[in-house]
């Protein structure tokens, strides 16, 4: 399973590292320690808290340079993969936001998507592209 620092967690959350902190500190996310001692947040348990968060009320956005044509970018952590025998459908939390796309179950298998993993979508016309991160 992924885990993410406290910083990586703040940005998917679209909020300061300081304020993932006190949250961390106050119980309201799980976190425990890696190897090296830093405090980390298991990618399942942090996808939990963000759609907790996002349903509770709005959120902040922190800016990220991009380097790519589709403008609209929206980082996150997969909250929710249904497989077909074809088709896929992935829920992405990116802060307040909850975005969901159709895609081929060979794109979602190719780039590892699974619950509480950190993934962009980005967003062109009437399509929403998934690059894992």
């Amino acid at each position: 399973m992924q885990s993410y620092t406290i910083g990586q967690a703040a940005r998917l959350l679209g909020v300061s590292p300081d304020t993932a902190r006190r949250w961390a500190d106050a119980g309201r996310v799980v976190t425990r320690r890696d190897d090296a001692g830093r405090r980390v947040i298991d990618g399942r348990d942090l996808a939990a808290f963000s759609v907790e968060l996002a349903q509770n009320g709005p959120g902040t956005t922190e800016d990220e340079d991009t380097y790519t044509s589709a403008r609209n970018a929206f980082p996150g952590i997969v909250t929710a993969v249904k497989l077909g025998d074809v088709a896929a459908q992935v829920e992405i939390q990116a802060g307040p936001h909850r975005l969901v796309s159709l895609l081929t179950r060979e794109a979602v298998e190719e780039l590892g998507l699974e619950v509480g993993v950190e993934a962009t979508a980005r967003v062109k016309s009437t399509s929403v592209h998934i690059d894992r991160v």
